[in-house]
């Protein structure tokens, strides 16, 4: 990562989360629970610095692994698997892109899972930027469970450490993060 350690583009990404992307507030989350705090990570994965920072470390947290894809639930996992799917092509090991949406399409091709076609088969990681319960990578591991596609792990950007680890493993499914909320408490 352009002469960055992975401990260094770690910490350069906690500091714009911590800057950017970390308020505190009344808040009510995607899961509906109340929040005395929010991270929206798509404050920093839609900037240069922060995708690029993000697709560094998770190709390296995925560089063993073996994967033919990368993506997760819209809206939070579509620029990090877009950075990812740049990243990688730069770095002379792509992996495709791919975003699982709540429901089809209703018109054009009437897809979920939008991006190149994805193999039955095929060995994908889910990611997203910030979890809480799991319950949108629950949802989009049991869509691509369906067409076929092995989901090898999830990764997140923030782990709110809200159930989702646990919600995970339930679904056959473990939850890696670059952040836990502890760090940003």
């Amino acid at each position: 990562m352009q002469n960055l350690s992975l401990k260094e583009a770690r910490d350069k990404l906690k500091a714009l989360l911590e800057k950017e992307a970390f308020k505190k507030g009344n808040f009510i989350l995607s899961s509906g629970r109340s929040s005395n705090y929010y991270l929206d990570g798509r404050i920093i994965t839609l900037t240069p610095e922060g995708s690029y920072l993000a697709a560094g470390i998770i190709l390296e947290m995925v560089a063993q692994d073996k994967v033919d894809a990368i993506g997760g639930p819209t809206l939070g996992a579509d620029p990090i698997a877009g950075a990812v799917a740049a990243l990688s092509y730069l770095k002379g090991s792509p992996l495709k892109a791919f975003i699982v949406r709540k429901k089809a399409k209703e018109h054009g091709m009437q897809r979920q899972v939008e991006g190149p076609a994805i193999a039955p088969g095929s060995k994908v990681v889910l990611v997203d930027d910030v979890a809480t319960t799991g319950k949108a990578i629950i949802e989009a591991k049991e869509i691509l469970d369906k067409a076929g596609v092995k989901v090898a792990r999830a990764i997140v950007i923030v782990d709110r450490e809200e159930g989702a680890t646990a919600n995970l493993a339930g679904a056959g499914l473990k939850l890696e993060s670059i952040f836990t909320i502890k760090e940003f408490l």
